[in-house]
């Protein structure tokens, strides 16, 4: 073999390992970037299983408040009725005034203290907006309870 022939073969094997650097270059660029998109694709699973699961417990307690508000309201609206037909009374703290001043005799007539219509549908709802407020900070409390401290 002349020089001229090792000159070539020399050539060629530094093209050789050149070619094979560069490419090696590329498979691990490849293989670094199909790692972060794994990892990635694990992350972004993770983070929508975690999500799923928040909406699950909101929707339940979403149900629980709003099935507790809703009997409240029923309750309330079938205190109401029962009022109004005469099955049930409300319990009043009333004295009969005479001229400015309280009395403890009873009075000619013999009727007993109550509301006035407007009244009583007024104690109702405020009944019914007590309720409504307090089973919404409820649960909006046991929401962030829950949920925002996690």
């Amino acid at each position: 073999m002349t020089s001229k022939a090792w000159l070539i073969i020399g050539i060629e094997l530094i093209l050789s390992f050149l070619i094979i650097y560069l490419l090696l270059g590329q498979v691990l660029d490849e293989k670094k970037r199909a790692d972060d998109a794994e990892r990635n694709l694990k992350l972004a699973n993770a983070t929508i299983n975690d999500m799923q699961v928040r909406q699950r417990d909101v929707a339940a307690l979403d149900a629980k408040y709003t099935g507790e508000l809703q009997d409240a309201k029923a309750t309330i609206d079938q205190l109401e009725r029962d009022v109004a037909t005469g099955k049930r009374r409300l319990q009043l703290n009333a004295r009969y005034t005479t001229n400015g001043a309280t009395s403890t005799t009873s009075l000619d007539d013999g009727s007993t203290p109550r509301l006035t219509d407007s009244a009583e549908r007024d104690y109702f709802t405020l009944r019914e907006r007590i309720e409504t407020v307090t089973k919404q900070l409820t649960g909006l409390q046991e929401y962030i309870k829950t949920q925002c401290t996690n």
